[in-house]
């Protein structure tokens, strides 16, 4: 599966006042689709339907869908780069509307300064799945795509686009044990556990080093 990210430049920052206290929100769309998208890419939208439903049921409703200040390069979201919590992603024709909330981490306070400098920023969707190139030219994203988050913060969305497709999004990630990894980490990873005495484990321990500064 390939790490898959779309920029949206065009959100509103809104402030929202109740009992006193003052929240700094975004929203826009976040995500569309039956549409080839600037990257050359098409979501049908049942894949977008039904990811989205999953999304919402195990991380908003929960309070667990997060989102990071820049271009994390993995699927997984750190939560010592958290800035923000998605509060809503509803459908909207075939749009789906996001709304995330602006945290007072310090990731968060630093988004929150940015935006009141009047810095422009947008949002980048990040998810992984397969991709099915038409006689067109369009990937199609495969129904196997799951969102990481709705919505990182990102200060540039469309001047990554190439170091993006190019670095992030060739890997390939794959699941290992309930965990992502990307796949030469996890082929290395089982390398080395399918070894059976300590000696085998040295030795090919020593062999992977030579391997990686030989790579350099």
């Amino acid at each position: 599966m390939k790490l898959i990210r779309e920029e949206i430049e065009t959100v509103d920052f809104i402030v929202e006042e109740r009992n006193g206290k003052k929240s700094m929100y975004i929203e826009g769309v976040f995500l569309q689709g039956d549409l080839k998208n600037r990257n050359g890419r098409m979501y049908p939208m049942e894949t977008l339907r039904r990811e989205v439903q999953r999304y919402s049921e195990n991380h908003i409703q929960s309070g667990r869908a997060l989102g990071e200040l820049g271009h994390p390069d993995g699927p997984t979201v750190n939560l010592d780069r958290v800035s923000h919590k998605i509060v809503s992603l509803k459908e909207n024709g075939s749009n789906f509307i996001g709304k995330p909330k602006i945290l007072s981490t310090p990731m968060g306070k630093i988004a929150e300064s940015l935006i009141n400098e009047g810095v422009k920023l947008g949002v980048s969707s990040r998810g992984i799945g397969s991709l099915k190139q038409t006689r067109e030219g369009v990937n199609i994203v495969g129904d196997d795509f799951m969102l990481s988050t709705a919505a990182d913060i990102v200060s540039d969305p469309s001047a990554p686009d190439a170091f993006v497709e190019g670095i992030m999004e060739g890997k390939d990630w794959v699941w290992d044990g309930g965990i992502l990894r990307e796949a030469q980490v996890a082929k290395t990873y089982k390398t080395i556990n399918t070894l059976v005495t300590q000696k085998q484990l040295d030795e090919k321990k020593v062999q992977l080093f030579n391997d990686f500064l030989n790579n350099l």
